[in-house]
């Protein structure tokens, strides 16, 4: 019998657990989503911060105009991680994503160190967002109210450890960011009236935000300056990350958290109405929708706007400094307002997956069973959402944007690897289990993304790797203070030889 510390729970196991609660609207998530509405999430997680707001962050501190090179890097990347998540989620067609994929591969406590990565891959990447929501409302409040209100109110919209420039160049800190705690709110009370009314808001957000940027590339293509696309690679600082090479792939890093949408997907398993055949399309077609408008999108504002001009807060909102070299400045107000109703979101996407995976390690009893209780009339996870809704709001509210969004692309990548493992394990383990999709090229496919994935983490230096290491130094704590003593598999001794 294998150590209690990576008993693995069988597919089999868990695909009982999953179907002796259909029936009970007590114990199982509604099953409402469409295939559409699958890919619709996706492309609602992925769209956002990504190309609204991070985009900016990395062209200006880390590979210039060549952040188109660091998309092409990370969406490589990406897609091995994604074909691997794919096969699992047809296979293993469960709330709990990576979790739920780790804990029949590798074992309860790898397990739960990748579900205590996932806490710091979306709740933080949900206060990412919230944080970008809050600055390109500031641009708004300008727009709108004039730009002495904007800098009146900007403190209140700013981490009390971080700086902003004002208009008349007087630089500020921050007090609180009270609107990016509000916006996790709106979207944590969205999720708690129920799935089926969250989707119908995320498509048609979807719907007006890939517009958006589809409209932004169309007019702004012919208003880029070359001269800013010079030198594509700017040289390096002498510093490792800031530009040159080192640069491309530390802006890789930086943006690649805005590609966990088709991570989110994954969790939301359990609420599709046909699991084994919707979620590899909806993890793979969101993923190649959204990759070729990053692309496009991310040549477009480093051709309007020089790099430079990203640097600093207001770079957390480089479409509004793009759109002000082009004719098109009345075109603004609305761009802004689409671009706040697709943070929304975002943000609701992540929220929900981190419920999802919140839910799966309560019913194993690694964290309280509190957390997999289901509202009997709304059927959604309303303990977690409450949960998430307070920590997450007080993380926008505090914690600066530039340290959240690379804590979010480290938890990210390691989560990734570990997936890409588990699929190499689970065939060598389990060849004969159903396989509604398979991931092609076992095991070239999963070693390069965890190749890729490595080399990204790599880049995010020494400051990422110690918030890591400290994260789960924490999280491990916890499982032996609690997860291992209420585990239910070990209660129930389920382990597999």
């Amino acid at each position: 019998m294998s150590h209690p510390l990576f008993a693995t729970k069988s597919i089999e196991v868990i695909r009982a657990e999953a179907e002796a609660g259909e029936g009970d609207a007590h114990e199982t998530l509604k099953r409402s989503l469409t295939g559409i509405n699958i890919i619709s999430l996706g492309i609602g997680a992925i769209i956002g911060a990504g190309i609204f707001s991070l985009t900016g962050m990395a062209a200006g501190h880390a590979a210039g105009p060549a952040v188109t090179i660091s998309f092409m890097i990370a969406g490589l990347g990406c897609v091995f991680a994604a074909l691997c998540y794919a096969e699992f989620a047809a296979m293993i067609p469960v709330a709990g994503s990576a979790y739920t994929y780790t804990y029949a591969t590798l074992g309860e406590l790898i397990a739960w160190i990748i579900g205590w990565d996932l806490v710091l891959e979306y709740a933080v990447a949900a206060a990412t967002v919230a944080i970008s929501w809050a600055g390109y409302l500031n641009k708004l409040v300008a727009l709108l109210g004039g730009q002495g209100l904007a800098d009146a109110l900007r403190p209140w919209m700013l981490s009390p450890f971080a700086e902003a420039k004002l208009h008349d160049g007087t630089v500020i800190t921050g007090i609180l960011n009270i609107p990016a705690a509000f916006v996790v709110v709106f979207a944590s009370l969205l999720l708690m009236k129920g799935t089926r009314e969250s989707a119908v808001v995320n498509n048609l957000i979807v719907c007006l935000k890939v517009s958006v940027v589809i409209l932004f590339i169309a007019l702004g293509w012919s208003y880029m300056n070359p001269d800013n696309h010079i030198p594509y690679i700017p040289e390096n600082s002498g510093t490792f990350g800031e530009f040159g090479w080192s640069g491309i792939f530390r802006g890789a890093a930086v943006i690649f958290f805005a590609y966990i949408g088709f991570d989110a997907v994954s969790t939301a398993a359990q609420d599709a109405k046909n699991p084994k055949r919707d979620m590899p399309v909806g993890i793979l077609g969101s993923l190649a929708i959204c990759t070729v408008l990053y692309i496009l999108f991310a040549h477009v504002l480093t051709g309007l706007a020089k790099y430079t001009e990203f640097q600093g807060a207001d770079g957390l909102a480089p479409v509004a400094i793009a759109l002000s070299h082009t004719p098109y400045k009345g075109l603004m107000t609305a761009v802004i307002v689409a671009i706040l109703a697709g943070y929304t979101s975002v943000i609701l996407v992540l929220l929900l997956g981190q419920s999802r995976v919140f839910f799966s390690m309560a019913k194993d009893g690694l964290v309280p069973s509190a957390f997999a209780h289901i509202h009997p009339v709304r059927r959604t996870l309303v303990r977690s959402n409450l949960l998430f809704m307070v920590l997450t709001g007080l993380f926008a509210a505090i914690v600066p944007g530039n340290i959240v969004g690379e804590m979010t692309s480290i938890g990210t990548l390691f989560a990734f690897i570990l997936v890409c493992i588990g699929v190499v394990v689970l065939r060598k383990k389990n060849p004969d289990v159903p396989r509604p999709f398979r991931t092609p090229f076992v095991p070239v496919v999963p070693f390069l993304g965890i190749g890729i994935c490595s080399a990204m983490m790599y880049s995010l230096g020494e400051d990422n790797w110690l918030r890591l290491v400290i994260w789960l130094a924490l999280g491990l704590a916890i499982y032996f203070l609690y997860g291992a003593k209420h585990s239910r598999l070990r209660r129930e001794s389920a382990v597999t030889r």
